[in-house]
């Protein structure tokens, strides 16, 4: 993983999805060695075995992803189960890894609530009855108290959430990660290794100092052979509600999400504008789209939604072909 920090990768770089990660000879020197020693190793046979297990019945698996943070990754992760779960018939559920700052509960309106233990494992927080939620925010004494854990602590509740929640049949879940490329990560993409993942959405805003981190973002998905559905473009202008004008508030000073999608030959899924009521509806824990089924934002929001949709049933069928 060396090259991710500038240098040359080790000749016999054991990769991190080895057990040898950041342990093994050729890791000496590297300046990654720490990370991914850090990070999560592959699954041994019997616990991917107990992994593929639980996830059988899931469907298909996204995670949302953001080289910064701030840009709107966890509205947006948000927002996405709530448009794929307007569709009763379809059961979705949101995962949240963010184990520093989970913001999930609050943006879901389910900011209190615990998880309750049955035979079968933990079950997830319910929204609707095709909703369901985990977070370690549901674990936390208060809203306000501090996780202070080192990564293998991270990842071995990363573990657990995956193993112990008792998840039933899903057609979606959606993974919403925290900020960077770092112990979460190495850990959701191995541990699901064992499973199956449809791929990424990589959430930016259009200023440059966003795009340099989303294009790391982009460098770590092909590291770890993660296949990236697209890449969304969050507060992209500002659309006045009684002038109908667009302003732009972060102006795409090098091209923003579109000129950088097509130098990295990667998907934009399009475009979402800023609308105050968006972050008027996450703080209440309401849906934005159905608080605000007129807005431009919204038009954006169900667009993205349907051709990441589209992607996963390609992906599903693809995958049946080759079965």
């Amino acid at each position: 993983m060396a090259e991710a920090a500038g240098g040359p990768r080790p000749q016999d770089c054991p990769g991190t999805s080895s057990a040898q990660a950041g342990r093994a000879a050729a890791c000496q020197g590297c300046p990654n060695q720490r990370l991914c020693a850090a990070g999560a190793a592959a699954p041994d046979p019997a616990e991917a075995a107990e992994l593929r297990q639980r996830l059988r019945a899931v469907k298909h698996t996204v995670l949302v992803l953001s080289g910064k943070g701030g840009v709107g990754k966890s509205t947006f992760s948000a927002l996405l189960a709530h448009g794929l779960a307007a569709d009763e018939a379809k059961q979705v559920a949101l995962l949240d890894i963010d184990i520093c700052g989970p913001s999930i509960p609050k943006m879901m309106g389910l900011e209190g609530e615990q998880v309750h233990q049955s035979g079968s494992g933990w079950s997830p927080v319910y929204v609707e009855e095709n909703l369901g939620v985990m977070s370690v925010g549901f674990l936390l004494g208060s809203p306000d108290d501090a996780v202070i854990w080192r990564g293998p602590k991270k990842n071995g509740l990363i573990k657990q959430f995956l193993r112990d929640v008792d998840w039933g049949e899903i057609d979606y879940l959606i993974v919403d990660t925290p900020p960077g490329t770092s112990d979460e990560h190495l850990s959701i993409v191995q541990y699901l290794s064992a499973a199956h993942i449809d791929g990424a959405v990589i959430i930016t805003t259009p200023q440059e100092v966003s795009l340099q981190d989303v294009r790391k973002e982009i460098n770590f998905c092909h590291k770890v052979k993660l296949p990236i559905i697209g890449v969304v473009e969050n507060m992209s202008g500002f659309i006045c509600p009684k002038c109908k004008n667009e302003s732009q508030i972060f102006p795409p000073t090098t091209g923003g999400a579109e000129k950088m999608c097509q130098n990295l030959n990667v998907s934009l899924l399009g475009k979402v504008p800023l609308d105050p009521q968006i972050g008027r509806s996450c703080d209440k824990g309401q849906s934005f789209l159905s608080e605000a089924p007129e807005s431009p934002a919204t038009s954006s929001y169900r667009n993205i939604i349907q051709r990441i949709q589209e992607y996963c049933d390609q992906h599903h069928f693809q995958e049946e072909k080759i079965i």
